[in-house]
């Protein structure tokens, strides 16, 4: 299994000429390190220790003014080879290159002290003995000290049996298979065009995929892949990787970018952090205090919000709100360093617990939920993230970023969540889910919605798809309304009837008089057959104005009794059915029927057959050809 191991250390301590001895590989690429002597950009090599896989290398400057490329460099390793001078002991930046391990999950590592060979043993034994004393809290701690000199070359093959036997038995952090690159170089390669380097820290990248640079969604192709100097079609997880790139100059692509395949990550202006305050920080961290934030191979400008108190004092950890003025992209887990301006040092880390945050407000309970996320199990961690969604839900993508569970694992267990009635797919396309408790809420929400209109409308059958979506719906994605509809209505919950929804048991209730009303008004329309009564002539008996009988009306026609022809011209529905009927037998034997045609066939003045003739043009069972109309099924 590819794995990386990455310096750390102070200026001048032997860290670049250790893995040169060692490697044979000089990783003071650059003219100006050269000359100066010191190492300033992150350096690269491999070693054979006798696995399948060569062990790939980051070499990290030691210099205070570039530890942001150290923490670029450390952010992509598995294990540290923390490097001290035998001559000089522990330094500042041993102690900030060990915090910043520390704060970046680093777990393993080795001790090495260096230039031996410009010390006697009484020295290098008082050396040794500070240098455990400087690591005992540390995950250092039971690492044994290697003595070498890169000179003479004393304990070298020691160390290499040493690294050898080690990664035998070690397995490096590879928790998901979605592909991601941070971008720690970027430059252009004769004949081939812009090349990016980095680790590959999760997922593997193949010729041929298609990939995005984020944030900014840069859309290209990998053109080619290579490894430890070697071409390869596929390069795998954990392994330092050259991906050359389709399309792009060098000018478009920046350090700290993430390569990736399309849609799998999520660039966001807010993350949600557990951040601790180191004890060695000069200072407390206060609420909206400006940063420099690190994560992966990037460095950007950030601000804390602190949600629960005003500062985090030095030792002590919380949960805050890192808010960037540009967006950034992230997954659950993945660890973050802060270092302060003046003075320009580490003073806190810790882990993302929310990629996609919003903007909480502070003392509020949305703290504890995000407080739960710490060191949650990935079912937790999906039930939270899909309450705090609420009605918006998540994608299965955001989350397979927001738990950092591989894609089989998460479909297994979002398939165990659904049979328990945890978690609601509603939205099969773009497999977008919500918690199966916000389900719970709408439903009782639309059940008690509909309970409210059929109080307010009691003549009425109930309300419109169309309607109630526009209403209760307005607030939910669509798909996710048209799916708890659907729910509903197979759970007998409620019950659709011509796109109608109404609750079980439901019935059109009339007071004695709005039946009496119903009952004289479907008689004298169904009477009145092809040749109604006026409105007025219905009413004025009964000393009603037509606001009054409305209501009636309308449930007339929702119950399919009457249709409404024009404004103020209404039939019964049994003799519309009728003159179709009619007509339907004139079309069998004639291909037109003209104005004076319907006039003879039906008997009926121009006052009733004009209405009804558009009437038949609009519900398209005839269609008008100049003067004249046809059937419309035999046009």
């Amino acid at each position: 299994m590819p794995v990386v191991m990455g310096t750390a250390g102070h200026i001048d301590h032997g860290k670049t000429s250790l893995i040169k001895a060692l490697t044979g590989t000089d990783c003071d690429r650059l003219a100006e390190e050269k000359k100066r002597g010191i190492t300033i950009e992150l350096g690269f090599a491999s070693l054979d220790i006798g696995a399948t896989e060569p062990l790939s290398i980051i070499d990290v400057p030691g210099h205070e003014k570039f530890v942001k490329n150290m923490v670029a460099g450390a952010a992509g390793i598995d294990f540290v080879l923390l490097v001290i001078a035998a001559d000089e002991g522990v330094m500042p930046q041993t102690r900030e290159h060990l915090e910043i391990c520390t704060l970046l999950g680093i777990e393993k590592g080795f001790v090495v002290l260096t230039k031996v060979d410009m010390v006697d043993e009484d020295w290098l034994e008082m050396v040794k003995e500070d240098v455990r004393d400087f690591l005992a809290s540390s995950f250092l701690a039971e690492a044994p000290i290697h003595a070498v000199s890169s000179h003479t070359g004393q304990g070298l093959e020691e160390l290499k049996v040493e690294i050898a036997a080690f990664m035998k038995g070690f397995e490096p952090k590879r928790r998901t298979d979605l592909a991601r690159l941070p971008v720690d170089r970027v430059f252009t390669m004769k004949g081939h065009g812009t090349v990016v380097t980095g680790t590959l820290i999760s997922g593997q990248l193949s010729l041929g995929d298609d990939v995005v640079l984020y944030p900014k969604m840069t859309e290209t192709k990998v053109r080619g892949l290579q490894s430890h100097g070697s071409s390869v079609e596929t390069a795998p997880a954990g392994r330092r990787t050259a991906v050359n790139l389709h399309g792009l100059e060098v000018e478009d692509i920046e350090r700290g970018e993430v390569l990736g395949r399309p849609g799998t990550l999520f660039p966001s202006s807010v993350w949600d952090v557990e951040l601790t305050c180191l004890p060695s920080s000069p200072k407390s961290l206060k609420h909206r205090k400006e940063i420099h934030f690190h994560h992966g191979s990037k460095e950007v400008m950030a601000k804390v919000y602190f949600l629960d108190r005003e500062k985090l004092e030095k030792g002590e950890r919380a949960v805050c709100q890192m808010r960037f003025d540009s967006p950034m992209t992230g997954v659950y887990g993945d660890r973050v360093v802060l270092r302060s301006f003046s003075p320009l040092r580490t003073v806190a880390g810790g882990s993302i617990i929310n990629p996609l945050g919003r903007k909480v407000k502070r003392f509020s309970d949305d703290v504890k939920r995000l407080d739960s996320l710490i060191g949650a199990e990935p079912e937790d961690l999906v039930q939270t993230q899909l309450e705090l969604a609420g009605n918006e839900g998540l994608t299965f993508q955001q989350l397979s970023i927001l738990t950092n569970t591989a894609s089989k694992s998460l479909e297994k267990l979002l398939q165990t969540m659904g049979g328990q009635q945890k978690v609601f797919l509603f939205d099969k396309d773009s497999r977008s889910y919500v918690a199966g408790s916000r389900v719970d809420d709408l439903s009782l929400g639309l059940i008690s919605h509909l309970e409210e209109f059929h109080r307010k409308e009691p003549m009425k059958p109930g309300v419109s798809r169309g309607e109630i979506g526009s209403t209760f719906g307005k607030r939910l994605p669509q798909k996710l309304f048209h799916a708890l509809v659907e729910r509903l209505i197979k759970k007998n919950e409620i019950v659709v009837a011509q796109e109608i929804l109404h609750l079980p048991g439901h019935k059109v209730s009339l007071a004695s008089d709005q039946q009496k009303l119903r009952d004289t008004l479907l008689d004298a329309y169904e009477k009145g057959g092809l040749t109604p009564p006026n409105i007025k002539d219905i009413l004025d008996p009964l000393e009603l104005v037509f606001k009054e009988a409305a209501p009636v009306y309308r449930l007339l026609q929702d119950e399919g009794l009457v249709v409404r022809i024009k404004e103020d011209m209404y039939f019964a529905k049994s003799a519309v059915d009728g003159l179709q009927k009619t007509l339907e037998g004139y079309f069998a034997e004639n291909e037109e029927l003209g104005p004076q045609d319907f006039k003879d066939l039906v008997g009926i003045s121009r006052k009733f057959s004009i209405p009804l003739l558009e009437y038949m043009d609009k519900e398209k069972f005839t269609m008008r050809v100049g003067d004249k109309r046809r059937l419309r099924k035999q046009v």
